[in-house]
């Protein structure tokens, strides 16, 4: 078929031919001839890619950073020793390891919280003789206080009755009381459920316990309070150290508590055994509790876009 229809199309060919060579098609555009009004308009091509949209970076994940960092430090000591921390303002948290440990002494505050949860459920306090007795098992860290409140408190069942209520869930006493079992975790819930202003204890019971924490003597104010630093307004602890037959004679040292500055309510807990001696258990312990809250101040905090 001739004529000028026929040669517009030809024409239209050519064009297209030498625009592909020249790079232009390429470019996404092709054209399409309108007999109707005789001009060229503009096509998409289909197969052309849609535009990019920027993937944003990924926000750096410093708390795993953090996390990793303490690993290793607590692997580096060569020790047997397991940290948790929680922030209460923040909800910023951190568990290395998940080791059971004997709790020794700490488990005085359980105790201890224990004897006050009882007291609520019978709606009266605890009694004077009581109170003193707390304030020495907590302060001076007595073993006559802590055996008459944990027959308070209902021994191993009563103090398994209030855990669950405390949400305890790696915790198990036992009638030799230094002798239950916790892991650092478990602490960190205990402190919780002690701090919570919704929690199972009354205000004045929270009080009474943490009054006792910030009045420990001062020889066994170490541990978790060694992480304490220049703008820290409140420290609370309690330790826990005994030689272990079945470990030879080698030292379990504990400690757990708490402490307050300004952006943060640290609760921490720090539990290792087999130390050739108490005093090497102390300084191990409270390396890693302040190697780890530095670390946990170093974390940026959480915005929100």
């Amino acid at each position: 078929m001739t004529g000028p229809g026929v040669r517009r199309r030809r024409v239209l060919g050519s064009v297209a031919l030498a625009l592909a060579g020249a790079g232009v098609a390429g470019g996404g555009v092709l054209w399409r001839w309108t007999e109707a009004d005789g001009e060229s308009v503009p096509r998409t091509d289909a197969t052309t890619p849609a535009p990019r949209t920027p993937t944003p970076s990924p926000t750096p994940d410093y708390l795993g950073a953090a996390r990793s960092r303490v690993a290793a430090y607590l692997t580096e000591t060569g020790g047997r020793i397991t940290v948790a921390v929680q922030d209460r303002l923040t909800d910023l948290e951190l568990a290395v390891g998940t080791r059971r440990f004997a709790t020794a002494s700490i488990v005085k505050v359980d105790i201890l919280a224990a004897v006050l949860l009882r007291a609520q459920q019978r709606r009266r306090s605890i009694s004077s003789a009581d109170r003193q007795r707390a304030r020495k098992m907590i302060t001076i860290s007595d073993n006559d206080s802590a055996t008459a409140l944990f027959g308070t408190a209902g021994g191993v069942d009563g103090l398994n009755t209030a855990n669950r209520t405390f949400g305890l869930r790696e915790t198990k006493p036992s009638v030799h009381w230094g002798m239950s079992t916790t892991t650092a975790s478990d602490q960190i819930r205990l402190l919780t459920a002690i701090t919570a202003e919704d929690g199972p204890l009354t205000a004045q019971n929270r009080e009474l316990i943490f009054d006792l924490m910030s009045e420990v003597v001062e020889e066994q104010d170490w541990g978790i309070t060694a992480a304490a630093g220049p703008q820290t307004t409140e420290r609370y602890v309690k330790n826990g150290w005994v030689p272990i037959d079945a470990d030879a004679g080698r030292w379990e040292v504990n400690s757990i508590g708490r402490l307050v500055e300004p952006g943060h309510d640290w609760l921490v807990a720090v539990l290792s055994d087999h130390h050739k001696t108490q005093a090497a258990g102390v300084q191990m312990v409270e390396k890693v509790a302040k190697y780890t809250l530095n670390q946990l101040r170093a974390v940026p905090p959480v915005t929100v876009p």
